[in-house]
């Protein structure tokens, strides 16, 4: 199915980008893609198949490779120019058996996930009593004699906002915990999972261990099994739990980026980068984290090569290794980080729709956000007032100094689903990604053919 609708389309993107776009694109131009997007196939189409085709894609593995491979053959498919994967290697942690069961005053199992980049436990496992501290601002101000030798358990429950503003706040006992219990001599960590839902899945995620801090076990409860263990410490008597972590770490693997154009008639004015990563954690098929995003991405610079050759180049980028600390992105701008970028947008927030667009823009760009606003009104979207801050994906082009323009997603329900195995395909509203395409259509071909400077110099 999709190799017959994709010879058709690819041959139409063809024959377009040969007919040029004036400078600025009148209303009405704006108003058909709009409209075309809202009926768009292509992103659904390509989260299908990613997540189909290639399933979880963890950072560094085989199954990266093969997202790689099945990412470039897709782009071809669809039209795209200079379509290319770009290697890099980095370290990756394997996830090995997790379990857990607390042994004492009342034996039960736990459902939970290894962290990245955990410790490991022998085969065996260890066995420890549970010291419980509400917050990592507990934990933070513990004592060492509270600690050590103990399992440490970090329990403050995360609250779903539409824009995920309380993952920073609660995000910190993933990010900061283990090293701060690992500097007070625990023997492992749990957490409560960073995530909104009440399903009996874990959270997994990323941390990084702290200069000092000394690698050990630790790993995310359910939501539902932190609090019973919560219930049980409350009880006043000890608890001691069993655990068992087996992890490895693996030097130098393969991972890379994949890179697809719509090019530009002018060279001159930058290159405009649509950014989403192509990993996933392991435990899901990375439906919502990022499938949804990078086929957003893709149809959305397709739309805008539809209705003709932009001025700017429109460069898609799949980042590798974003959910393992966004290894992916800094190879991206290793190589490409001296060309001129006009300015750069990330999906990587799910794919329920946008509500609301924010800027970080030159001085004396104030009447092309002023267009970017007036077409994303009949989607739906308003106009925030903070500064746009973009992702992982972009974040050294921002770090540089891209301008950058955010697409901000509904994210009420996205910490229910996000770093856990119910990242599935079937959490995607087909209707709700279209309005997505939309937004992102319009706004790519208004900054793409925009006759500014897009250039704080």
């Amino acid at each position: 199915m999709h190799k017959n609708r994709s010879g058709p389309l690819a041959a139409l993107l063809i024959g377009s980008l040969s007919i040029p776009l004036p400078a600025l694109a009148a209303p009405s131009d704006i108003t058909a893609i709009r409209e075309v997007a809202l009926k768009d196939d292509v992103a659904y189409e390509f989260t299908e198949g990613l997540t189909t085709e290639v399933g979880p894609r963890p950072a560094g593995t085989p199954q990266e490779a093969r997202a790689r491979d099945w990412a470039v053959a897709r782009l071809k498919a669809l039209g795209f120019a200079n379509v290319r994967a770009e290697p890099y290697t980095m370290p990756v942690w394997v996830r090995g058996r997790e379990e857990a069961r607390i042994l004492s005053p009342f034996p039960q199992n736990l459902v939970l996930a290894a962290l990245g980049n955990s410790g490991s436990t022998s085969e065996k496992g260890i066995e420890g009593e549970i010291v419980y501290f509400p917050s990592i601002a507990d934990l933070e101000a513990a004592p060492e004699a509270a600690v050590k030798g103990r399992i440490a358990f970090v329990d403050h429950g995360m609250t779903a906002t539409q824009d995920g503003s309380s993952y920073g706040y609660f995000g910190a006992a993933r990010r900061q915990g283990p090293s701060i219990a690992s500097k007070k001599g625990a023997i492992a960590i749990l957490i409560r999972s960073i995530g909104t839902d009440h399903h009996r899945v874990a959270h997994t995620g990323v941390q990084m261990w702290g200069e000092g801090a000394k690698p050990i076990p630790a790993a995310a409860l359910s939501v539902p099994d932190a609090e019973q263990l919560a219930r049980v410490v409350k009880r006043g008597q000890p608890v001691r739990v069993a655990l068992t972590l087996t992890s490895k770490m693996l030097k130098d693997q393969p991972s890379g980026n994949v890179i697809a154009e719509i090019p530009g008639s002018d060279p001159a004015a930058g290159v405009v980068v649509a950014a989403c990563h192509l990993d996933s954690w392991d435990q899901g098929t990375g439906a919502i984290d990022d499938a949804t995003g990078c086929g957003i991405a893709a149809a959305s610079a397709l739309e805008v090569a539809k209705a003709g050759q932009p001025r700017r180049t429109i460069r898609v980028l799949m980042a590798g290794a974003e959910e393992v600390g966004g290894d992916g992105a800094r190879a991206y701008f290793a190589a490409h980080g001296a060309e001129r970028h006009a300015l750069a947008l990330e999906s990587d927030f799910g794919a329920d729709r946008v509500w609301r667009v924010d800027f970080k823009l030159p001085a004396g760009h104030e009447a092309l956000a002023t267009r970017i606003k007036q077409a994303l009104a009949p989607l739906g979207v308003g106009s925030g007032t903070q500064q746009a801050g973009g992702g992982a994906d972009i974040a050294p082009l921002v770090k540089a100094g891209v301008p950058v323009i955010d697409l901000q997603q509904d994210g009420t329900r996205y910490f229910d689903l996000h770093h856990t195995p119910d990242d599935t395909l079937d959490k995607v509203d087909p209707e709700q990604l279209r309005q997505n395409v939309a937004a992102w259509a319009v706004t790519l071909s208004l900054v793409a053919n925009a006759p500014e400077t897009l250039s704080a110099n």
